[in-house]
């Protein structure tokens, strides 16, 4: 039986690309009975009945799935963030790192609009930068002609599946468009609440672009920790994940407990304060969840 990757769910069908082309499926009454909905980006068997028609057999076992947008096996978030207009906020960022690290997602910081930087505070972005890097994220800076510097982000859509996510207002579409200008992607009724903008279209696609699939509708409309357990939010904060393999106790939250290695890291200046108080602000934010039954 032949295997593909779904690239477009529309209307009940699927759209499932392989080395064949692309084939129309619908999925097997199975997977109601099961509940199992298939996903754009899910690697699938199908059935052709012809050259552009046929049925999904099996959905093979995901590495992650999103809700919104609800796709599958994504390999990496582009996490789009402003130096300016809208101000960058290392706070929003890192939301945005926690979740994506929760859903075993590689993140890719991009900060655009460098070039309304002044100089004295470039300083201060190349500091965020190095930070950041040293935990181990990719980081990309682009400009507000968004064709200046694209080709610093190109290269790490290729092979991948990726999202686009971050705050509103950064540019997200005209960041694709600069890479693949025959897409002209619009968005409108930006909501600034959820940092999101509602894209015009009503379905998820995977577009190919730089030899990559980009899903064109952003990522993470939720940005609550509502799957998050305490116990598993220093494991989404890789430096801190680091230094508390160091602690006394094992489950140490790194607050009040003793010999804990993550606040010794902080003291000495190893550990960037405002990452370290993030955590504690969203370690808060989780004891303080309402349960869910």
């Amino acid at each position: 039986m032949p295997e593909g990757k779904i690239i477009k769910a529309l209307s009940g069908f699927y759209y499932v690309a392989s080395e064949e082309g692309i084939v129309q499926c619908r999925g097997r009454g199975i997977f109601r009975k099961n509940k199992v909905t298939p996903l754009v980006g899910d690697e699938v068997i199908y059935q052709a009945e012809n050259d552009s028609e046929g049925y999904i057999l099996e959905v093979k076992e995901r590495k992650n799935e999103l809700v919104r947008p609800p796709i599958a096996n994504v390999d990496q978030a582009i996490l789009v963030f402003s130096a300016l207009e809208p101000d960058f906020s290392t706070a929003l960022l890192d939301r945005f790192l926690v979740l994506v690290e929760h859903n075993r997602i590689e993140p890719i910081i991009c900060i655009t609009k460098m070039d309304l930087v002044s100089d004295e505070k470039m300083a201060r972005f190349e500091a965020f930068a190095a930070d950041y890097r040293k935990a181990g994220y990719k980081v990309v800076f682009t400009s507000s002609e968004t064709s200046a510097g694209i080709e610093q982000l190109s290269p790490h859509l290729a092979g991948k599946i990726s999202v686009f996510a971050g705050q509103s207002g950064v540019g997200k579409s005209s960041l694709l468009n600069a890479i693949r200008p025959d897409l002209a992607l619009k968005t409108d009724d930006i909501s600034s609440s959820l940092g999101r903008g509602k894209h015009t279209t009503r379905h998820v696609e995977l577009i190919s672009i730089n030899d990559g699939l980009v899903a064109d509708t952003p990522g993470f409309s939720s940005l609550e920790f509502t799957d998050i357990e305490a116990e598993e939010l220093d494991a989404c904060f890789p430096e801190i994940a680091e230094y508390s393999k160091k602690c006394k106790f094992r489950g140490c939250l790194h607050m009040a407990e003793p010999k804990c290695a993550v606040k010794a890291a902080v003291e000495a200046g190893e550990l960037p304060d405002y990452r370290y108080g993030h955590y504690k602000d969203f370690l808060m934010e989780i004891k303080d969840r309402k349960p869910r039954y």
